[in-house]
């Protein structure tokens, strides 16, 4: 079946013309390759290198409970878990890869599990006006916390080529739109959403990787851009170096700083601390967030390293800790303005 799948490849979520990252069946970055192959996943499961253990619970002390609206310049962020984060400015509430399931996985009964909440609740959440989905991994997509969202807080999504075929197909009801590398979407009050390139890769399934387009996003607004990234590699920096060219000035900038161990394995798709604090240089942003780390053990690393590394990569670049910080979920990052 591996094979047949190889030599006849079949793209179920997106059909449109050849462009220079895309082939008629798959995305892909020019010069670029995070693909792994069976026996790369095979020989990570199986290596005899230690792998650090993961408490089954870590309970953040913090629950956020949002205001309606932030109007103005003011920029309100809270940490929801993982990923997933609710921005709040310019009377806007964006709310991106939302995950409130228990297990990031196609299944609810294995998979990783989370062990800390999420720190909004559902119920808590206020009116959205856009919800951003990043790419097609479980972890960034997740179909449950979407049918919730449909029900009780519906709101246009916004997504990368063919992601909006797999949400229309679980959750008819949500607006799903899709958008190539380089588009722009209006979102009103003097703000843009900008859809950017990451250095990553797609999947649901066993066929179909790379068949849905993924994406970092640039949203912008009278007071500086805010620039989200759900994962990503660091390959030679040149995306990120564009990126602050393109949208100058980089108010905040939210990163991954987690899922990086084994390197050999894990550095073609997503970056550890280090890299993280080199992209924040690379953006030239006033301000950073650290996000994806914590809460679902997705790979070998212990689950305090990630902020331990980037405070020590912070020293280590002449950076004070506060342009860069760390938030647990259900605490919140009032960003000050640009500097």
């Amino acid at each position: 079946a591996f094979i047949s799948c190889a030599t006849m490849p079949r793209n179920p979520y997106y059909s449109g013309p050849v462009s220079d990252h895309f082939d008629g069946t798959r995305f892909f970055i020019p010069g670029y390759s995070s693909d792994k192959s069976p026996a790369d996943i095979w020989r990570w499961r199986t290596e005899t290198r230690p792998k650090a253990r993961w408490p089954a619970h870590d309970p953040s002390p913090f629950r956020d409970h949002p205001p309606a609206r932030v109007s103005g310049d003011d920029l309100r962020v809270s940490t929801i878990g993982h990923a997933s984060v609710l921005i709040q400015t310019q009377g806007l509430n964006l709310l991106i890869d939302p995950l409130w399931s228990q297990r990031a996985s196609p299944v609810s009964f294995a998979g990783p599990k989370r062990v800390n909440p999420p720190g909004v609740a559902l119920d808590d959440l206020p009116e959205l006006d856009a919800i951003l989905v990043s790419h097609n991994h479980y972890d960034h997509l997740d179909v449950p916390t979407l049918r919730w969202l449909a029900r009780h807080r519906p709101a246009r999504v916004l997504t990368p080529l063919g992601n909006d075929a797999i949400i229309r197909k679980a959750v008819p009801s949500l607006r799903a739109q899709a958008f190539d590398w380089g588009a722009r979407v209006d979102l009103g009050q003097g703000c843009a959403l900008h859809f950017e390139p990451a250095y990553h890769w797609s999947a649901r399934g066993a066929f179909d990787r790379r068949m849905a387009l993924w994406a970092s996003f640039v949203i912008t607004t009278p007071a500086g851009a805010i620039y989200h990234i759900g994962d990503t590699g660091y390959h030679d920096g040149a995306i990120f170096r564009a990126a602050r060219d393109k949208y100058p000035p980089i108010r905040l900038a939210i990163l991954p700083i987690g899922a990086y161990d084994p390197r050999w394995f894990m550095k073609d798709q997503h970056v550890d601390p280090e890299e993280a604090v080199r992209i924040f240089g690379d953006l030239g942003a006033a301000w950073g967030l650290a996000h994806h780390w914590g809460a679902f053990r997705l790979t070998d690393e212990p689950i305090d390293e990630p902020p331990r590394r980037l405070a020590a990569a912070l020293d280590a670049a002449g950076l004070p800790r506060a342009r860069f910080v760390v938030r647990r979920p259900g605490e919140v990052y009032a960003v000050p303005p640009l500097i």
